[in-house]
């Protein structure tokens, strides 16, 4: 009784919140053209290290207050339960389908081209879903296949290899073929991976998943990115203040006194400023959360509106600083350099983009 009577005033207090939720058409109004010709809405949920039991509620009540673009991956292992959750919404009128945009991933024992489709189909079985909107190549670096994650060896790590890479991009444009996705896109790559894969790729990646946040803002990779055709993504907007690795020197974004600043004349958090930073910039952008009060919270971001003088204030705090690294994917002769293509990308010259820009960074537009 105690425990209907607690999961009763949960729900009471999470459809208090909904009340206070911004519009669903605020969020609407920030959307962007993949180079499929589909629009893609640009602020989403984000899944990673969800909790298990807590993820479902979290789709669900995102779907309830507005949310319409939602980031999954296989690897997050909660996709079963969010299928739970995106079932229900739909046979309770609360969306259909068409009306959402999902994406998923393909993990890193699954690169082999033969094994892609095996990686979409589990996703789409577990979402229960007929189609997803658009999957990614989760990571460039392999792994063998039937790694376990949690008890890797070196003998797991595979590494980057361009000419696989391009026998899993030839799976993921099968999936294409076969009416399975949408759109195909990367996630985790650099520029000089997203030229190598552009050399035999039949299909240009619609989208790539990186970290981006305001003390690493990665402008060259958006240049060279919108020069391409490709949609920049940002995973941990707010520098994942949760992120299992931290080191001595890593500033915390959500400290920054600008934002702050700018923060407290638009009468707003400072996570709020970042992930409507992301949007203002033309990225599309996924915080994650499992929290009720901060489902609100990340939608109410779509109501601010930045300036050209915020817009330069936010731009000039970029520190080039990497938050995440993917470290437990580095073989012995790894370093940070090496795995992310530092030196080379450096040397990259980023032609000017010939197609006009999707929004001007100094409008939101």
């Amino acid at each position: 009784a105690k425990v209907a009577s607690l999961l009763n005033l949960v729900i009471r207090h999470e459809a208090a919140l909904l009340l206070f939720a911004p519009s669903s058409t605020m969020a609407k109004e920030w959307s962007v053209t993949l180079n499929t010709g589909v629009k893609m809405p640009a602020f989403g949920l984000g899944t990673s290290g969800s909790t298990p039991g807590e993820v479902a509620r979290a789709v669900e009540t995102s779907l309830r207050a507005g949310y319409r673009n939602f980031d999954f991956a296989e690897h997050y292992a909660n996709e079963p339960e969010i299928g739970e959750a995106l079932q229900k919404c739909f046979k309770e009128g609360v969306v259909k389908r068409e009306d959402i945009f999902v994406t998923s991933k393909v993990w890193n024992t699954y690169h082999a081209r033969e094994d892609v489709i095996v990686s979409c189909q589990k996703s789409l079985k577990d979402l229960q879903l007929d189609y997803l909107d658009l999957i990614l190549i989760h990571w460039p670096a392999e792994l063998r296949k039937g790694a376990v994650w949690g008890k890797l060896t070196d003998d797991d790590k595979l590494g980057y290899d361009p000419e696989r890479i391009a026998q899993c991009w030839k799976g993921m444009e099968e999936l294409v073929e076969k009416g399975l996705v949408k759109a195909i896109g990367i996630s985790n790559f650099t520029i000089t991976k997203t030229e190598r894969l552009l050399q035999t790729a039949k299909i240009v990646p619609a989208v790539n998943q990186v970290e981006i946040q305001p003390y690493f803002q990665q402008q060259k990779l958006k240049e060279y990115s919108q020069g391409k055709g490709i949609l920049l993504e940002a995973y941990s907007p707010l520098g994942n203040p949760t992120r299992p690795i931290k080191l001595d020197d890593d500033p915390v974004v959500l400290d920054d006194p600008v934002m702050k600043e700018i923060a407290t004349k638009l009468n707003a958090t400072v996570a709020q400023v970042c992930i409507s930073f992301a949007l203002h910039r033309g990225l599309v952008v996924i915080p994650k959360t499992v929290n009720p009060a901060r489902v609100v919270e990340n939608l109410k971001s779509t109501e601010l509106k930045l300036d050209a003088e915020d817009m330069r204030r936010l731009r000039d705090i970029d520190k080039n600083h990497r938050l995440l690294f993917g470290k437990i994917f580095w073989r012995e002769n790894d370093n940070l350099e090496n795995f992310w293509d530092v030196v080379e990308d450096e040397k990259f010259v980023v032609k000017p983009p010939e197609a006009k820009k999707q929004r001007s960074e100094e409008t939101g537009q």
